[in-house]
């Protein structure tokens, strides 16, 4: 049943981002209603509400700042993202999520909540909302280990990144009508190696992208192996 909420209230909040996030600049009322309808319906006493005294919540080894920290801790993260104009938009929304993950304001749902968050930041600029997938998970928690034993924010720049190039090809690619097939068809139709393929596609050197886990690319693709292809 767990899951059947889930998937409700993730519709719910795309729906919602999707009419509203050129309207509203990110802040915490914002922040409150999207975790209250990211978790209504399945834990209701901690849905839209920050961690309260005495609720502590720990990752691993790490443990999360003090409950009476939290709202400080996010108006701070939020003014520096506001008022941030010369930053590059995507390094921005990197740290942006670095830090709120690390300030773990909720009991419960915060890497729900950071991800969709992100897909707020993206469409409020008119970009796509982005997938960060499970095969892509052990980049983005290495992120958080550097980012808080380093200050290193590169690899989560990487990881929204890639992630925000794969949708846009795959927008690109429907936008234009072109035939869609299977990345593993395009590797044999055109002989080639199907290692070097996954790798391209994975790093997006080609414009390929996933659909239910399976990569995906335009038949009328021309691949040039010496040169990237995006």
């Amino acid at each position: 049943m767990r899951e059947v909420y889930e998937a409700k209230n993730l519709a719910r909040v795309i729906g919602y981002m999707r009419s509203k996030a050129q309207e509203t600049e990110i802040n915490p009322e914002i922040i409150l209603l999207l975790h209250q309808m990211l978790i209504g319906g399945i834990n209701d006493d901690i849905s839209g509400r920050f961690r309260k005294p005495g609720e502590y919540v720990r990752v691993g080894t790490y443990i999360a700042p003090a409950p009476e920290l939290v709202e400080k801790m996010i108006n701070e993260i939020i003014i520096k993202y506001t008022s941030d104009l010369s930053e590059y938009f995507l390094d921005k929304i990197a740290k942006f999520h670095l830090e709120f993950e690390t300030i773990h304001p909720f009991c419960d749902g915060n890497g729900r909540i950071g991800r969709v968050l992100i897909c707020f930041q993206l469409q409020r600029l008119g970009f796509p909302m982005v997938i960060i997938r499970d095969r892509d998970k052990k980049e983005y928690y290495k992120s958080f280990d550097e980012y808080r034993e380093q200050k290193n924010t590169k690899q989560m720049e990487k990881v929204v990144s890639l992630a925000l190039i794969e949708s846009l090809h795959k927008r690109i690619t429907y936008l234009k009508g072109e035939q869609i097939i299977t990345l593993s068809a395009f590797t044999k139709n055109n002989k080639l190696s199907a290692t070097a393929m996954t790798n391209a596609a994975r790093r997006q050197n080609i414009p390929a992208f996933r659909e239910k886990g399976v990569w995906k690319i335009s038949e009328s693709f021309i691949y040039n192996p010496r040169k990237k292809n995006i």
